[in-house]
Parts: structure tokens; C-alpha cells; sequence
């Protein structure tokens, strides 16, 4: 047993010296490492800042808002590959189509002439002139007489009267839509189509290269081939150099027959606008229609983003396209459109002067209530002056993102005085101003930059008595199917709530 021991004893390997085991790392390959360290700190480091100062440069001379181009920065120095990649889509300002906006314009206002000297006198509408002029100084048309205007509701009435105004057409119909999806009224309405342009009427269609995906193909193919004309509003090719903005869309919903009936507001054509085909859960949306001399205002954007879609230039002195009115109307109405084309932004501007004109009451629906600091500012002023400000928001619209941004402005709204109605029933789309007793304000602006800023919007201005009290009465009419918001409610949300509408609030500008 001893012999065995000593056995193991001496094959048990020995431990080394010390001075025999591993070396440990040397003082100065430690240093060496730290030098490196920091010259690839200081590298990467100057390389960031020399990225910030071009980025930054290249930011600041766009001329965004002070608050877009904060957004903008904070995004590219915390995110720099993720930020790069969101601004190559949605950053460069590039659209360029200024060429045809004032050739129709010196027409209009030749005809407008006589409509500003009887606004101008008519009470209680002579102090209306100045916000009149905020859109024609911005470039937009003048008020413009209307025979008639009619204010729908709902999807299924709406559908239904442009279908009437289609197939009355007898020598074109214009349509350009947001979004127009493969769906049942998408393709009804693509068939009337297609027969109206068989019978010789000239059909062309403007639809966005984002918000009109689902319609991409052979889904227009029946059209194209009746002799229809199909363009598409700055479509998103991937693989090309020098990519148009993302972001840059028409957000307009037009439709124009004749140059006599026009059809503009908040509907895009989907079935979920109408309960027809999907029952309670349809939209609540606004719709405007208007027939007579107004409707050439609306035909000028349209050949204005005709042209930018299809490179055609249509015949603006054609009287079939902008036909010379046969009567006076007894309506009057502006129609006002603006875009990222140019920066005057009107639809901003007349939003802003109309809430700071107001001297009884402002009454706002809106989907998306993203308000710039302008905007929100003449709210919370007018509150503060004692005008009735009420705002009628959904309770749930299709994005979180928005809804939690949306409520970050309440507190302010609140404490100014201003009231806050949440819509239960479905997501209410519907986009409408009531101002006083004598202007109407429907169209497709949201209350949001990307309205303002981002997308070409169209909306029409009403000025008068009449047709103010029917988009008031339709406002109280949502009211029966809203919870109002209070202090109180607001001051008892949870901390994590309020938190995330805090986030939100900061990407406000990017919305």
C-alpha cells in the first residue's frame, strides 16, 4: 500500500513554478490595447460628427418647422443606420411642379372678381374677405359661386351620388383617390368606369402609389383597354437611384364630371366607409358635393396632379374641362389645396386664421388631432377668450401611435377651456370644420403635420349661413354618440399611460 502511494505520489504531476506558467498580459500590450482603443473611439467619434454636421446641414436648409427638424436630428444621432434608412424614404424634399398652378388661376380670378366685391358687401360675411384672401395670396383659388351643394354622411349615400354624377357624364370624368382598394365598391366603381369610358366619355384616374397598393396589376387592365387612362400619384420604385419621397402623397379625394359636378371630403373607396357592406362597423365620414362654377377650382388641381402623375398637360382653356357657367349661383365656396410642392401651406394658414377669426364658436371634427404648436396655440387662445371650442376625436382610430400622441394634447385643450368629445360607435374619418354661423370647412386635411406639410390635400371652404347650420347640426348630431373627456379623467390615467403619450407626443411632427 505504501509502495502504491509513493507510486501515485510520483505520477501526480507537479506543480509548475511560477515563473513556468502562463504568462499574464504585460503591461504594455494592456497599453497598446488602450491607445488602440481610443483611436478607433476618436476615429468612429469624428467620422459620427463629421455625419451629424452634414446630416444637420442638410436638415436645417429644408426649412421644416422648428420641431420636425429637432425630430429629425435626435432621430439620426440616436439612430444613425435606422435613422438614414427612414430619411431616405421620407426625408428629401425633391417634388418640383410648380408649372401649371397660375395658367388656370388668372382665369378663375377674372370670374372671381365679382364674387369678392359681394362678399365683401354682404353682412354679416364682409369681414370673411381676409381669410378669403390668406388662400389667393398663398396661390389658391378665389371663392367661386355654386348652384348647389349637398353634404353626405355616410359611405352608401355618398357612392351612390357619385355613381349618379358618372353615369351622367357625357364627356369626362375625373376621379383621384388615396386609397381605392380591391374590394366590392373598388371594383364597382372600376366598372362604371370602364363602361362610361366604352361609351366614348373621357375616363382618367389619379390613384397614390402607396395608399392604392392593393389595386396594383391587372386590376386596372379592364379600363386601360375600354380606352380609359390610369395614373399613378408618385409610385414607390425601390431600386431606383434617386427614389421619390415615401411620404409625399395625394391624400385628396376628388371626383369631377363635366366640369360641372364635383364630389370632395373624407371618403376613400373602400367598403369600410359604407355600411352597405360592412353594417355597424363603417366609417362615420363627410362628404361634400358641389355643381356649378366652383367646381373649376377643384378641376385645376386635378390638372395640376394630372399633370405631375402622367407628364399630359390638358387643354386648360378647353371649355368642356372648365366650362364657362350658365348661372349665379347662391352658394359661395373656396376651394383650397396645398402640398409639400410648395411652402406656403394654405390649408395651415386658413385653418390657423379661421380659429383665430372665430368669435362664437369652433366646432373640429378629426381623426388624427396631431396639432402643430400654431394650431394648437389658436385653440387654446380662442378657449381662453371664451369662443366654444369642441372637438370630436374617435376613441379608437387604426393607429396606437396616433391615438396615444393625440391624447398628449389634451391637458392643455382642457385646461383652456376647450371640450373634448371621444366618437364610441366606429372610427370616425370625417374632417370638418364649423366656424361662427358662416363658414364650413370639409375636405381631406387632417389636424396633423402630415396634412399640412407632408401629403396634397384639397378642401372647401363655405362661406354662408345655410349650409354652415347643416354641418353644425350633423357636429351635434355625433355629439349624442360621444363621451366627453374631463380633467378629471385625464388626471387619473396611469403613469405608464402617460408616459407613452409623452413619446409619442415627441414624433408628433413626423406623424
Amino acid at each position: 500500500m505504501t509502495r502504491l502511494a509513493a507510486t501515485n505520489d510520483h505520477d501526480r504531476p507537479k506543480a509548475r513554478p511560477v515563473e513556468e506558467r502562463e504568462p499574464r498580459l504585460s503591461e504594455p500590450r494592456v497599453l497598446r490595447c488602450v491607445v488602440s482603443f481610443a483611436q478607433w473611439s476618436i476615429l468612429i467619434g469624428a467620422l459620427f460628427a463629421v455625419w451629424a454636421v452634414a446630416m444637420g446641414v442638410v436638415i436645417v436648409m429644408q426649412r421644416r418647422s422648428a420641431a420636425a427638424t429637432i425630430a429629425w436630428l435626435l432621430l439620426l444621432a440616436f439612430l444613425p443606420v435606422i435613422g438614414w434608412i427612414v430619411y431616405r424614404f421620407i426625408g428629401p424634399r425633391r417634388l418640383a411642379r410648380r408649372r401649371i398652378r397660375r395658367q388656370v388661376s388668372r382665369k378663375l380670378v377674372l370670374e372671381a372678381v365679382g364674387t369678392m366685391n359681394e362678399i365683401s358687401t354682404e353682412s354679416p360675411m364682409r369681414h370673411r374677405e381676409q381669410l378669403a384672401r390668406i388662400a389667393i395670396v398663398a396661390g389658391e383659388s378665389p371663392p367661386l359661386r355654386a348652384d348647389a351643394l349637398e353634404l353626405y354622411l355616410d359611405g352608401a349615400a355618398m357612392y351612390a351620388a357619385m355613381a349618379s354624377a358618372i353615369a351622367a357624364a357625357k364627356h369626362h370624368v375625373h376621379v383621384e383617390f388615396y386609397i381605392w382598394e380591391n374590394d366590392r365598391i373598388g371594383v364597382k366603381l372600376r366598372d362604371q368606369l370602364v363602361e362610361r369610358a366604352r361609351a366614348g366619355v373621357a375616363v382618367r384616374v389619379i390613384v397614390d402609389g402607396t395608399g392604392a397598393s392593393s389595386v396594383r396589376g391587372k386590376f386596372f387592365a379592364p379600363l386601360v383597354a375600354a380606352g380609359g387612362h390610369v395614373a399613378w400619384f408618385n409610385p414607390i420604385r425601390l431600386f431606383r437611384i434617386r427614389r421619390p419621397r415615401a411620404d409625399f402623397r395625394t391624400h385628396r379625394k376628388i371626383v369631377i364630371c363635366d366640369g360641372r359636378v364635383g364630389l370632395t371630403g373624407g371618403m376613400n373607396i373602400a367598403d369600410d366607409h359604407s355600411a352597405e357592406f360592412v353594417g355597424e362597423r363603417a366609417w362615420r365620414d363627410t362628404h361634400l358635393r358641389i355643381e356649378g362654377s366652383a367646381v373649376r377650382a377643384l378641376q385645376r388641381v386635378f390638372v395640376e396632379d394630372w399633370l405631375f402623375a402622367s407628364e399630359e398637360m390638358l387643354q386648360i382653356s378647353d371649355e368642356e374641362l372648365f366650362p364657362v357657367p350658365q348661372a349665379v349661383g347662391p352658394e359661395v365656396v373656396q376651394i383650397v389645396a396645398s402640398g409639400p410642392d410648395l411652402d406656403v401651406f394654405a390649408i395651415h394658414k386658413v385653418f390657423f386664421a379661421a380659429i383665430n377669426q372665430a368669435v362664437k364658436r369652433v366646432w373640429l371634427t378629426t381623426p388624427y388631432l396631431v396639432p402643430d404648436e400654431a394650431i394648437q396655440t389658436a385653440l387654446v387662445s380662442a378657449a381662453m377668450r371664451g369662443i366654444d371650442v369642441r372637438l370630436i376625436v374617435p376613441s379608437k382610430s387604426d393607429s396606437k401611435l396616433v391615438d396615444l400622441a393625440a391624447r398628449s394634447f389634451y391637458p392643455e385643450l382642457l385646461d383652456s377651456g376647450a371640450r373634448i368629445h371621444e366618437y364610441q360607435p366606429c372610427f370616425i374619418h370625417a374632417k370638418t370644420f364649423v366656424v361662427d354661423d358662416d363658414v364650413a370647412i370639409i375636405g381631406t386635411a387632417n389636424l396633423d403635420n402630415r396634412s399640412f406639410r407632408l401629403d396634397f390635400e384639397v378642401v372647401a371652404v363655405v362661406y354662408g349661413d345655410e349650409f354652415t347650420a347643416k354641418l353644425a347640426a350633423a357636429f351635434e348630431h355625433d355629439l349624442t354618440h360621444c363621451i366627453e373627456i374631463t380633467q378629471q379623467a385625464v388626471g387619473r390615467q396611469r403613469f405608464l399611460t402617460r408616459l407613452g403619450q409623452g413619446v409619442a407626443r415627441l414624433l408628433s411632427p413626423l406623424l
